[in-house]
């Protein structure tokens, strides 16, 4: 069947789209991951969107699996394809076609990286709300497809917020173009939204319209010093009153982490002594139309004073506030201090956060005694971030004694395993953690619905 179904591909949408054995680079056969190396029967390029249609009406008539890949930042193995599967790469679907500054909005095409679509907005004095590490190699269709979030999220929400139409080729190439401009449309079901979100399963991104916000003309970075998660807490209704919508971000990073990311990781400073405390990166906006200097001195004076904040520091430059960030960022360091490791997205409710990585780490002390363990996150939208790293070799690391503890918790918790990344592979056994049965019937029941042969992103989520 393989050899007619390539032979329908390359007739369909010419040779030069459809790669098959050696033309086949690695790159297409693994994640980031590399856990797994397999070998796609063919790999299609399409350059619009007629061409997507066309290789999945193909796919479809031959009952072939496909796996859709991005920029292939993703973490959960969402885009890792399996031996024999066809990969749809949107890669040469890049490129913005409108920015209506009038509606404050973008149409771009779904491969187009993050980074090109923010600079885009930005040279139109517009802003793209969601920000996130790998945003110079992430694709803005990959983006929609596992919700991202980002630092942003606490002032404009996930990736969902940012959506107002798009493009998708369903299972057998339909094509349904819904490119929406309108923040108000309630003419039926709003039919994006069964796309944001679910990883490829249910159809294929081609183009979008994003909302562009205003860019914020002048943003100020601060780093606290706090005693205790109680404190973080405090501060942050503090901060959320005082500052209200020039709030950007609330970031908050454990001692263990932030001794890590100051002591252990070449090139990062440490600005605040801030011995065993915990430690908050804000940024707001500021200047004309944000929150004055003035009142951000009078915000830190009173947690000073309240003994919410220890400590803190203003950046004075544009240098000063990457090197903050830095400290935040730089969790790609992780793999080269510590191996092996394995880390952790998820989401609780806010004000049990503290209490969740005090109980983790009790855990973690009992059964892991030789673990180290680090928290970080967005917490001002409840997601947070755990590393997790055991000495030793990689054949014995114990990572699924690792993910029980921790999912065991979330669920305990009442928790999501998935703040932001999505489930893909690595997170679909313990989707029951934080779905009912009922719920995940029904995620079942819309892919069958809109996938019958299920072959987009076959495996993944459900």
């Amino acid at each position: 069947m393989s050899d007619a179904l390539v032979l329908a591909l390359q007739t369909g949408l010419g040779q030069a789209q459809v790669l098959v054995g050696e033309q086949i680079d690695a790159r297409y056969k693994t994640d980031w991951s590399r856990a797994l190396v397999c070998e796609p029967v063919a790999v299609v390029k399409p350059r619009h969107t007629e061409d997507v249609s066309a290789a999945l009406a193909i796919c479809h008539q031959h009952d072939q699996p496909v796996t859709v890949q991005g920029g292939m930042t993703g973490l959960v193995g969402g885009s890792q394809v399996n031996n024999g599967e066809v990969v749809i790469s949107l890669e040469r679907l890049q490129g913005i076609e409108e920015i209506d500054q009038a509606a404050g909005t973008m149409t771009l095409w779904a491969g187009t990286p993050l980074q090109v679509a923010q600079q885009a907005a930005a040279d139109q004095g517009l802003y793209v709300a969601v920000d996130l590490g790998a945003r110079g190699s992430c694709q803005v269709g990959g983006n929609i497809s596992t919700n991202a979030g980002g630092n942003r999220v606490i002032r404009y929400g996930m990736m969902r917020e940012q959506v107002l139409g798009m493009e998708v080729v369903m299972a057998d190439g339909t094509i349904v173009t819904s490119l929406n401009k309108m923040l108000k449309n309630n003419a039926g079901y709003d039919l994006k939204h069964w796309f944001i979100g679910s990883e490829g399963t249910l159809g294929v991104v081609t183009r979008a319209v994003l909302r562009l916000h205003p860019m914020p003309a002048q943003t100020t970075s601060v780093l606290c010093a706090l005693p205790d998660d109680g404190s973080v807490l405090a501060f942050l209704r503090r901060v959320r009153q005082a500052a209200q919508a020039s709030l950007l971000a609330f970031e908050v990073m454990w001692p263990d982490f932030y001794d890590f990311m100051t002591m252990r990781v070449p090139g990062n400073a440490r600005p605040l002594p801030a011995p065993d405390s915990m430690l908050v990166l804000m940024e707001c906006t500021t200047g004309a139309g944000g929150f004055s200097a003035e009142a951000l001195e009078s915000l830190l004076e009173a947690g000073l004073e309240s003994g919410e904040l220890s400590d803190a520091a203003v950046a004075q430059s544009g240098k000063e506030s990457d090197a903050f960030w830095r400290i935040r960022d730089s969790v790609s360091e992780f793999p080269l201090i510590w191996s092996p490791y394995t880390s952790f997205d998820v989401s609780l409710p806010i004000q049990t956060i503290g209490t969740f990585v005090t109980t983790l780490k009790q855990q973690f002390s009992r059964a892991l005694p030789s673990a180290e363990s680090v928290y970080f996150g967005h917490i001002g939208d409840s997601n947070l971030h755990i590393a997790v790293h055991v000495p030793g070799d990689r054949a014995t690391f114990p990572k699924a004694q690792i993910e029980q503890i921790v999912y065991d918790l979330v669920q305990q918790f009442s928790g999501s395993v998935s703040a932001e990344h999505g489930i893909g592979t690595r997170k679909k056994a313990w989707l029951g953690h934080t779905r009912s049965e009922a719920e995940i019937q029904l995620m079942r029941t819309i892919k069958s619905a809109l996938d019958p042969k299920n072959i987009l992103n076959r495996g993944k989520v459900i």
